[in-house]
């Protein structure tokens, strides 16, 4: 089964908390705080396998979590930070955020890899809040939430030539004599649905991976036929063989055949039509294929003069030509660079450019809610109070000093909150009243 998109959830570990500790010795009666911080959740990591050649496993597991950090111990001592999935993924694996369409990485190389959800950080331990007005604090952090978030897993097939064409123009039988592959033939039209790689061996130096992909037809750059489940593979290619039934066995005219593949080539991506191309002009075997390949020619020379790609008759029921073609194509691999352009994939191959940094924002709104509660929302205000254990006397004075240092406490007041009102933020919801100062 050949799966090449799939949809997934990650998410990296929890943070593991911080803890409230203190020295207990013997003879050290004032023991000072030694709670230890919380260890770092695990990331969600995605590591190229070469092995793998599908999306098919991801059909069967849709959600990856990474295991939490361990929680502080007490003598200062930090827990464990968590080991980080590994979640393997076939070369040519395009990750795409989404929520906002953005490729995180281009994955290629047996072995790269790239972070798509990264743990949350441990919780601080109380050691950690000790200041001279306060040695003993009776304060510890809750560990950060790891990051959430679904991702669209594309996979580009890894081929250095692309056969493409019209459905039943003999791609399959092309690149069954030319490779070990084995790809389905039959006498009707999209026989291939999926595609069959083959590694052409043109002399003892030199080989490439042909891709046999499945046909195109008009209006394929709008989805229509196979449509963008084929040309998303196309992308990868380094040279492309174009190949047209030059014998017009379905009463198609070869020229017209090979004007609308390019031109939904363009209409996908116009670089794919700049692509280094040759024309494999196919079954030269049957009647009226001579008299059309110089028509062919002819035509092709019209249309793009000096720039026209070339033309190599063949046919591959009876190897005519074959040969001759597939160097003709390992001789344009060697002019074409090994990676293709970053406007040609929309990604490079060593684009792994998803780096996650969240920016502190210390705006936040204050509304009031239909049930009379004030709420208050912001990013960082939200955060400070997620990660805060408010079940003790310190925790809360210093959540009042950070609430009148954010300014959340006048803007209260400007919204006509009074003592006593219930104010909301997050899931944590409190009376309002004038606090102690902390420092």
């Amino acid at each position: 089964m050949f799966v090449d998109k799939a949809k997934i959830y990650v998410k990296g570990g929890d943070g593991g908390d911080g803890i409230i500790a203190f020295r207990r010795e013997l003879h050290v009666p004032d023991g000072g705080p030694a709670g230890g911080d919380g260890g770092k959740g695990g990331d969600v990591i995605f590591r190229v396998d070469e092995g793998l050649r599908t999306l098919v496993d991801f059909r069967y597991q849709k959600h990856f979590k990474a295991e939490r950090g361990e929680k502080g111990k007490p003598k200062g001592m930090h827990g464990a930070n968590a080991k980080p999935l590994i979640v393997r993924v076939p070369p040519g694996t395009v990750v795409i955020d989404d929520d906002t369409g953005e490729i995180i990485a281009d994955l290629t190389r047996h072995g790269q890899e790239v972070v798509v959800a990264r743990g949350g950080r441990g919780g601080r331990g109380n050691m950690r809040f000790a200041t001279p007005r306060n040695p003993a604090p009776y304060i510890a952090e809750k560990g950060e939430e790891g990051e959430e978030r679904w991702v669209v897993l594309e996979l580009k097939v890894m081929a250095d030539v692309g056969l493409v064409g019209y459905p039943s123009v003999g791609k399959s039988t092309l690149l069954s004599v030319v490779s070990a592959a084995k790809p389905k033939i039959a006498a009707y039209h999209f026989t291939t649905l999926t595609p069959n790689l083959g590694v052409v061996s043109v002399d003892e130096e030199r080989s490439f991976v042909l891709a046999d992909l499945p046909g195109l037809i008009e209006g394929a750059s709008e989805g229509v036929g196979l449509g963008h489940e084929f040309l998303r593979h196309v992308e990868r290619t380094r040279v492309i063989i174009h190949v047209v039934d030059i014998s017009a066995s379905e009463g198609r005219d070869p020229f017209e055949d090979w004007k609308t593949i390019n031109a939904e080539l363009a209409k996908y991506n116009e670089k794919l039509a700049k692509r280094p191309q040759i024309v494999a002009a196919n079954k030269m075997d049957l009647p009226g294929a001579e008299e059309n390949l110089a028509v062919f020619r002819e035509k092709l020379r019209k249309e793009l003069g000096d720039e026209a790609p070339e033309v190599v008759p063949i046919s591959s029921l009876t190897r005519q030509g074959v040969r001759e073609l597939m160097f003709k194509a390992a001789e344009m691999l060697e002019r074409v660079p090994e990676t293709v352009s970053v406007e040609d994939l929309k990604a490079t191959a060593d684009r792994v450019v998803y780096r996650f940094e969240e920016q502190e924002d210390d705006s936040f709104t204050v509304r009031r809610d239909s049930d009379g509660a004030y709420v208050v929302e912001g990013a960082r205000v939200e955060r400070f109070v997620k990660r805060m254990n408010l079940n003790s006397y310190d925790a809360l004075m210093r959540f009042a000093h950070f609430m009148r240092r954010m300014g959340v406490d006048q803007a209260l007041r400007d919204a006509g909150c009074q003592d006593g009102d219930t104010v909301r933020i997050g899931d944590f919801a409190f009376e309002f009243f004038e606090g102690a100062d902390y420092g």
